[in-house]
């Protein structure tokens, strides 16, 4: 073999590896040489924006997934790793309307919607290679000859089939109804699109007619068509359905009490006014008492010109005018100041919502449908999450999802934005003379005019885990069997797929959709488990972002400590469904773990010119306790990250893996192995140590196997290790456990009388087993001897017992007086802290935090009083 270099350096083999793995078509399934019954195994990449580089959020789900894949791989599954990307309709107009402002001083409007589109399309090609090519840089096994985009040709044939399909079972309907609008991006939002933030305003108190109320938005009383209360409250029991003349200061209006239960008697005066044209509340009261709707907010989030001298005006300007001259006419109770409460806001541009009725397409969420058996989809949905059909990692987000799902409203499916996909909906004429034509082509005729509207991102998206794989083209309705589907094709091998990864922040904004739609186009889950990663925080567990400055930036990571160490750093310490802390020093850390594999690599071929990979080992190869150990724990290792693999334990996975190569291989076995020159068993634990980490680290372990291999395999279709029970040795695992204490304990003893590294101690001992070993180890010079008379430190473990003679080692006076100081300082320090826990005033009053710091210094204190007690009790039987 030629001369390995001294350092890893990732830069120079990673692409040239990459591009070796897709030259290969091992990411493409069909090219795996397995049996035609072999499992399925199949993630779709959660499909990146198109308006930015990939985050550490994506980062994370693709360490987490190709981790998935590889491991089944090399498991022997056909396994499938479709990648794509989303269109992300809002947000990427919204970033291509900012941009032309910007440069060319032209809104969207200016330039309109056919020159527009064309400005977002170049902007989506240049963003969108980008983002492919990070997804390579992260090591993804993605087969790219199966990439998908959520706007291409096939994704439009999928919506357009969907919708229909929806429209002729009375699913999909055009109505007018209060929905979430920003005026800001002019459009309607879904509910689970809207952010709460919390917000400190004023509680008005305004007097209304029979009433005092309390109201955080006075302007709307413009609007007001009710006052309601809550069923039985006898302070206003006399007055409902009574009609009352409101004064107002664009004169008086009529309005109606209602008794209903969604008012919370203990809110304000227990009576709230009613506006129903712009509050989700009142608007459901109102349907529920057939009360009137009167609209007075535009979709420009401003006052109507039914508003008066107030028209034109802004929500906010409008409130001010009109409370001061509310003011003015004696209408104002009181104000209260600090009021705090959730305001709604767009999740894109961060702009106040403005509840407003439009006419909208609708998902009827709760229609009953005969292909489910008289189920709606809600039912339908919900019922595969709480028979177990679906799992959630971890199971804690089951009832996230099912309370989600219990109370979901009709869908609103139509966006008032350019960029999307298109409506299969054409119109002709106005009002009652209305016509409407739905079809996957224009009607013939003239005056059709068609939907100028675009679907909600979401609707596409939730159709990602079939439209990907070839529906509706590899999707037939059985004959005579309602809602039973022939699945062919791509559809058949690989639907449903094993698992969503994703982050928990979209488990209702996109797990719930896509589990709706893939049960009402194929009647079958789109998945068999969710696995929800949390939020990627800095290293003081704040949130990362650009304003605060401590964003990490992953291809940043990539390009300055490697692939390898990103992906490490992402996976050891991550759970399901909790937030994570990244720091750059971690993803250091890892950087040095892949130099130990490199350097392990190195070590092994340098130690026997004859070295090579060994896939097999008897029992009659293991010549020593360390071998028999070494293997022992290997396969017991095999079978731990195995388990925890099945079990969505990855971090488990990684750190077991971490220890037995850290600390088992290269801190012990390796050291042995100096003194042994065996290269068998170094050849077999190197092969299984490659396989283990190639889910984790695929490119440099890929490197030193094509190294080994001289090209003529891959690893990242070897086969994955399987634990060998035979070779696993309990007795041998105890023996080691016993040789390790004992070298232990001299090096601690060593340290803690201050002995001089380079010097040999004596040491004698009646009998001495793995006498070499002991010896190069720690560091001692052993004779067996009949009888021991020397005065010494006695260090004894199962089989062994060593008396270390120090005595012209150890300045005895001088460590005596440290020792001594030492015992005086933590004595005193043990009852400075047990007064201070038993001064009843401080356990009273002090945070339980404290309190429980104090009681572990206590204990540690304890615990090193007791070992420098003995250190010292040594020395006085050595004087």
């Amino acid at each position: 073999m030629p001369e390995i270099p001294k350092t890893y350096e990732p830069q120079k083999y990673e692409d040239k590896i990459y591009a070796l793995w897709e030259k290969s078509g091992k990411f493409n399934p069909d090219n795996l040489k397995l049996p035609k019954n072999a499992k399925s195994y199949t993630i779709i990449l959660p499909p990146p924006n198109i308006t930015d580089k990939l985050h550490l959020g994506h980062a994370s789900i693709i360490a987490i997934e190709d981790l998935l894949i590889r491991f089944h791989r090399m498991k022997g599954y056909r396994a499938l790793y479709l990648p794509g990307t989303d269109h992300a309709s809002i947000a990427t107009q919204n970033v291509v309307d900012k941009n032309s402002l910007k440069e060319k001083g032209l809104t969207r409007h200016d330039l309109g919607r056919e020159k527009f589109l064309e400005e977002v399309w170049k902007f989506l090609r240049v963003t969108q290679a980008t983002i492919l090519k990070q997804a390579r840089k992260m090591g993804g096994s993605f087969d790219w000859s199966r990439e998908a985009f959520t706007l291409d040709e096939q994704r439009k044939k999928a919506v357009t089939k969907m919708f229909l399909d929806m429209y002729a079972e009375g699913l999909v309907y055009r109505g007018k109804r209060i929905v979430n609008w920003c005026p800001r991006c002019k459009s309607t939002l879904a509910d689970d699109e809207v952010e709460y933030k919390e917000e400190t305003g004023k509680l008005y108190w305004i007097k209304y007619g029979p009433f005092v109320l309390a109201t955080s938005r006075p302007e709307t009383k413009l609007g007001d068509t009710a006052v309601a209360i809550y069923p039985g409250d006898k302070r206003y029991a006399k007055m409902v359905g009574k009609k009352f003349l409101i004064p107002g200061v664009l004169g008086e209006f009529e309005i109606t009490v209602v008794a209903d239960k969604e008012v919370d008697p203990k809110f304000g005066s227990g009576a709230i006014k009613v506006t129903p044209a712009h509050d989700f509340t009142d608007y459901a009261i109102s349907q529920r008492h057939n009360i009137a709707m009167k609209q007075i907010i535009n979709e420009d989030g401003k006052m109507m010109a039914n508003c008066g001298k107030y028209a034109g005006l802004t929500t906010t300007e409008a409130r001010k005018a009109i409370v001061a001259d509310m003011e003015k006419m004696g209408l104002i109770d009181h104000i209260e100041e600090g009021y705090k409460h959730n305001l709604a806001t767009c999740y894109r541009c961060g702009t106040t919502i403005e509840p407003i009725p439009s006419e909208q397409w609708f998902l009827a969420v709760d229609k009953k449908l005969k292909r489910f058996g008289g189920k709606s989809l809600k039912e339908k949905a919900l019922e595969v999450a709480k028979n177990g059909k679906i799992k959630f990692h971890p199971f804690r987000f089951t009832k996230r999802y099912t309370d989600w799902m219990s109370n979901l409203h009709d869908w609103c499916i139509s966006r008032q934005i350019w960029f999307g996909h298109e409506f299969p909906v054409w119109y002709k004429g106005e009002g009652d003379k209305k016509e409407i034509f739905v079809g996957e082509k224009a009607p013939k005729g003239k005056g059709w005019v068609k939907d100028p509207d675009t679907f909600d991102t979401w609707f596409s998206s939730g159709m990602w885990s079939f439209s990907t794989l070839g529906w509706p083209a590899c999707a037939k309705a059985s004959a005579g069997k309602p809602g039973k589907i022939v699945k062919t094709g791509d559809l058949a091998k690989f639907h449903p797929t094993q698992v969503l990864e994703t982050g928990y922040e979209i488990l209702t904004l996109w797990v719930s959709r896509m589990i709706m739609m893939s049960l009402f186009a194929i009647n079958e889950i789109p998945f068999e488990n969710v696995y929800l990663h949390g939020m990627v925080l800095d290293q003081f567990g704040k949130k990362m972002s650009k304003s605060k400055g401590n964003g990490i930036n992953p291809v940043d990571m990539i390009e300055k400590f490697g692939t390898d160490a990103a992906r490490l750093s992402l996976l050891i310490g991550s759970t399901p469904g909790n937030d994570m802390r990244l720091s750059e020093e971690k993803i250091a850390s890892y950087r040095n773990f892949v130099t130990k594999l490199w350097n392990i690599y190195r070590y092994c071929v340098h130690a026997d010119n004859r070295f090579a990979l060994v896939e097999k080992v008897a029992k009659k190869d293991l010549k020593s306790l360390s071998d028999r150990w070494i293997v022992s724990r290997l396969n017991k290792t095999i079978e731990e990250i195995t388990k925890n693999f099945d079990e969505y334990k990855f971090s488990l996975a990684g750190e077991a893996l971490e220890k037995f190569i850290w600390n088992d291989f290269a801190d012990w076995y390796l050291e042995i192995n100096k003194i042994e020159k065996k290269s068998k068993v170094l050849g077999y634990v190197l092969d299984k140590i490659l396989k283990l980490s190639h889910p984790f680290a695929p490119f440099v372990t890929e490197k030193i196997w094509q190294d080994m291999c001289e090209g003529r395999c891959i690893l990242m279709v070897e086969k994955w290790p399987v634990a060998d029970k035979k070779l696993i040795d309990k007795k041998s695992q105890v023996d080691f456990a016993s040789l390790q204490q004992v070298v232990t304990k001299i090096r601690n003893i060593r340290t803690v009388y201050h002995i001089d590294p380079g010097k040999t101690i004596q040491v004698f001992a009646k009998k001495a087993e793995n006498r070499e070993v002991l010896e190069k180890l720690a560091r001692i010079k052993i004779e067996l001897v009949s009888k021991i008379d020397a005065k010494g430190i006695v260090v004894a473990e199962k089989n062994t017992k060593l008396t270390l003679a120090l005595t012209d080692l150890v300045d005895m006076e001088k460590e005596k007086a440290r020792l001594e100081k030492e015992i005086t300082n933590l004595e005193s320090l043990i009852v400075k802290t047990e007064t201070l826990l038993k001064n009843k005033n401080f356990v009273k009053s002090a945070p339980k935090e404290i309190i429980m710091i104090n009681k572990s210094k206590l204990k540690e204190y304890s615990e090193k009083l007791k070992i420098q007690k003995e250190l010292f009790d040594n020395l006085v039987k050595l004087c």
